[in-house]
């Protein structure tokens, strides 16, 4: 995933999320839904926005990948 100079604010994830939440797992998108009740950095929310980016577009390995780092945020 390149860089990208754009802040995503809070809302921006959480509509991301929401637009992905029936490619994730399950249990992913509820723990990833409840994080976002709080407030995060910014760069917390730039790269949880790029995570979920095309989620529902990448292979399984790369989901694979991706579920590993957004697990991450949730310990």
């Amino acid at each position: 995933m390149g860089t990208c100079n754009l802040n995503h604010s809070q809302q921006d994830v959480r509509l991301k999320l929401e637009s992905q939440m029936g490619f994730l797992p399950k249990d992913l998108g509820k723990k990833l839904g409840r994080f976002l009740e709080n407030e995060n950095s910014q760069e917390t929310l730039n790269e949880l926005f790029h995570l979920l980016k095309k989620y529902d577009l990448a292979s399984k390995e790369e989901q694979d990948a991706r579920n590993e780092k957004l697990n991450h945020f949730m310990r």
